[in-house]
């Protein structure tokens, strides 16, 4: 059953899809009880919510449970301004939870109930209606979350890369290794089948040789020189602390992270990837868009929350303040 959206079915500019569910947010050990904030969270929907606050237009092909917790999930989604007109809500299955544990002043534990959820049970056919008639998007956005919830979700994504080939789509993959969703090998034997289809890979160090054949690289050939090599445009390298990254063919450029006051770093990787994708969008030279990633990235671990601190484009200068600084 799909849900209405509060755009028009015609082209947006991003395409993502993926799973959103409830987030819980404690304060404390989770043993102990107390009081849990009540949001939603999802990888796909946490860049969907950023490029949207930057001004573009991004749909959502996600399912929920036919339940509450999927109400919570499409009614932000669309105060957010995301086009959900491809999303489904699945009346065999809930909606999932992921439960935020802080544990440390820099540790958080991360709790899935997600098995055999809406959103691993993701279906072709809403990728299919995505794409549909006048729906192309200029970018299909993917993450490697996707594909290890299940079978079906997996063939989606495959299906999704598939269709935007066929109608000239960019893709953009954010690796983001998930070690509690399936093991390191499972994920590098699906990963490395996209790479053929993939534009702009977007990963952390350790997540490269993922994407990398079983054997590695040749000798002397560095993991960002082979996939340039293999197709990728462009090869952007999150380094968390210390920055980011880009290779392209035409070289590399470095990034410093900005400073900022750190509050909590949960979503600041899918921050990032709405700024890089926004300067895409806006056609911004390299070091502009690395710019951008870098700080949309920064408000996300200056702020509380996978997605709350997203900035507008308005916005995006404040970082330039003083500290103290007061706008009035």
């Amino acid at each position: 059953m799909s849900v209405p959206g509060p755009l028009s079915a015609g082209a947006a500019d991003v395409l993502t899809l993926g799973e959103t569910m409830v987030a819980l947010r404690g304060s404390g050990p989770l043993k102990l009880g107390g009081s849990l904030d009540v949001s939603v969270a999802g990888a796909e929907s946490n860049v969907a919510i950023g490029l949207s606050r930057l001004g573009h237009t991004v749909r959502w092909a996600g399912a929920v449970g036919d339940d509450e917790a999927g109400e919570l999930v499409l009614r932000t989604l669309r105060a957010e301004g995301v086009d959900v007109a491809s999303a489904t809500r699945d009346a065999h299955a809930p909606t999932g939870l992921i439960l935020f544990e802080p544990r440390l002043p820099e540790v958080t534990r991360v709790h899935y109930y997600r098995a055999g959820s809406a959103g691993s049970r993701l279906a072709p056919d809403a990728v299919e209606a995505a794409f549909a008639g006048a729906a192309t998007p200029r970018v299909l956005h993917l993450t490697g979350i996707t594909p290890a919830l299940g079978p079906s979700a997996a063939e989606s994504c495959r299906l999704a890369l598939h269709l935007a080939r066929e109608h000239g789509t960019q893709v953009c993959l954010d690796v983001n290794f998930r070690s509690r969703l399936w093991s390191a090998q499972e994920a590098a034997a699906e990963l490395r089948t996209w790479i053929p289809y993939v534009d702009v890979l977007i990963a952390s160090d350790d997540e490269l040789p993922l994407c990398l054949p079983p054997e590695g690289t040749p000798a002397g050939v560095s993991p960002e020189r082979y996939l340039l090599d293999a197709g990728v445009r462009e090869v952007v390298v999150k380094l968390g602390a210390q920055g980011a990254t880009a290779h392209t063919a035409e070289g590399t450029l470095h990034a410093p992270a900005r400073e900022v006051r750190a509050v909590d770093a949960v979503g600041a990787g899918d921050a990032f990837v709405a700024g890089h994708l926004s300067g895409l969008l806006d056609g911004t030279d390299l070091p502009t868009r690395l710019a951008r990633a870098v700080t949309t990235g920064a408000f996300a671990v200056a702020s509380p929350g996978d997605w709350e601190g997203a900035p507008t484009r308005a916005e995006l200068p404040l970082l330039e303040a003083t500290g103290g600084t007061v706008l009035r």
